[in-house]
């Protein structure tokens, strides 16, 4: 294996606590669930298991990530342990893949991640010190631009794959980290308004121009949700939960009625939905 995957964490000045019960017992649970995983792939396993590929394990891996969100939101413990089994499952598919193909296994995977942690942690496994939340994120901002070499722009890094409206206020964020930025809320309200204005005056000039103004739009409203401490794609999330729920109950009240949402006018369903609120 390439140094890039050493188990060995850099950096390390004071070591790290010796495994407690509860930590071997995890680390237990682990090996057997790896080795489960290599009996289904090892020939004479299951003909499935050993078919799939990390392309054909994609949608796997993002349907379980979000069954893991959904389950946090509803705040049903059960459930969540349940769906993060699910999701370690398919870390522990693709890395039995990977080193199928001698790039890495499931052991390069979790040293890389305890040497990233050991590394960006300083104040806690080096000689320095955090007073405040703060400050940590700071240290491990300046860590990952270290780690991403001094060619690398202020934007790399943050992935193309995640959910756009994410991925806006995580760029906003990035490059505000350098200085360029608004200087409160107020600031991207009014470019909030501004785009709305733009957006307004592109009306007939084409899909193309109306999609280009509709994004600077959805993007200045992500910037304005880091200036208020939301979280843009949460915030969005539970809108549409609630957009959700409330129209439910709509059709509810019209099947209560005797009907559907297509035999009712648009007047009858905002009264409905007025009723809701």
């Amino acid at each position: 294996m390439g140094s890039r995957f050493s188990d060995r964490p850099r950096g390390l000045h004071q070591p790290l606590p010796q495994p407690s019960p509860r930590s071997q017992r995890a680390g237990e649970r682990f090996a057997r669930l790896v080795e489960v995983m290599d009996r289904l792939r090892d020939p004479g396993g299951c003909p499935w298991d050993r078919e799939q590929t990390v392309e054909s394990l994609r949608p796997f891996l993002l349907e379980e990530v979000h069954e893991v969100l959904e389950a946090l939101e509803a705040g049903a413990p059960q459930k969540v342990c349940d769906e993060l089994g699910d999701l370690l499952l398919q870390i522990i598919f693709l890395a039995r893949i990977f080193r199928e193909q001698d790039a890495f296994g499931i052991e390069q995977v979790a040293g890389a991640i305890t040497g990233k942690l050991v590394r960006r942690h300083p104040h806690v496994f080096g000689g320095e010190s955090a007073a405040t939340s703060g400050e940590v994120l700071a240290r491990w901002e300046r860590h990952k631009r270290r780690e991403r070499g001094a060619e690398a722009g202020v934007l790399d890094g943050i992935s193309k794959a995640l959910p756009a409206l994410m991925r806006a206020q995580k760029l906003s964020q990035r490059a505000a980290q350098v200085g360029f930025d608004w200087d409160d809320a107020a600031a991207v309200r009014a470019k909030l308004d501004e785009e709305l204005g733009e957006l307004e005056q592109a009306q007939g000039e084409g899909p193309g121009r109306l999609a280009e103004e509709m994004g600077d739009v959805l993007f200045a409203a992500a910037s304005l949700a880091r200036h208020l401490g939301l979280n843009a794609e949460e915030v969005l999330q539970r809108a549409n939960q609630r957009f959700t729920e409330r129209f439910a109950r709509v059709e509810q009240r019209l099947r209560e009625q005797g009907r559907s949402p297509e035999q009712a006018t648009l007047e009858e369903m905002e009264a409905l939905w007025r009723e809701q609120g």
